[in-house]
């Protein structure tokens, strides 16, 4: 089983900045970026103007480490101390589920897990302690 641990930065807007700025001072090089606007159409939803260019998730490679980044969907709250999230990465969605629910325990579900374009299983869950944990398990 594999396990990556990596800290995900959430931005309000500025998220296209952030990338380049902590490109340049970390020397990270850029290993994906996706916005809101790359997103499939899906019925029923129109992604608004003012989204598309936001990022929906950024990944960065700082020497042998990752930082993860994207920017708030427009509407959505952002509060200044809950910036940093956790990310954990499973190989496996069994795995991925047990490490869900033990974060839940006493904490709040933020988003249930479910499929994604991204993941076949991701969820987010605010623990007990006030920590935001993503739980993303990697496609096969």
């Amino acid at each position: 089983m594999s396990v990556h641990v990596h800290p995900y930065i959430i931005m309000n807007g500025n998220g296209q900045e952030a990338v380049r700025f902590y490109k340049d001072a970390l020397d990270a090089e850029v290993v994906g970026i996706q916005t809101f606007g790359d997103m499939p159409e899906e019925p029923g939803f129109t992604v608004p103007e003012e989204a598309k260019h936001r990022v929906m998730h950024a990944m960065l490679k700082v020497g042998d480490s990752f930082i993860m980044l994207s920017d708030t969907f427009p509407g959505q709250p952002y509060q200044l101390g809950d910036q940093v999230n956790i990310a954990v990465l499973l190989d496996d969605t069994e795995k991925s589920k047990k490490v869900f629910s033990h974060l839940q325990e006493g904490g709040t579900i933020l988003m249930p897990l479910q499929e994604t374009p991204w993941s076949p299983l991701y969820g987010q869950v605010k623990d007990k302690f006030g920590i935001t944990w993503q739980i993303s398990t990697e496609p096969k």
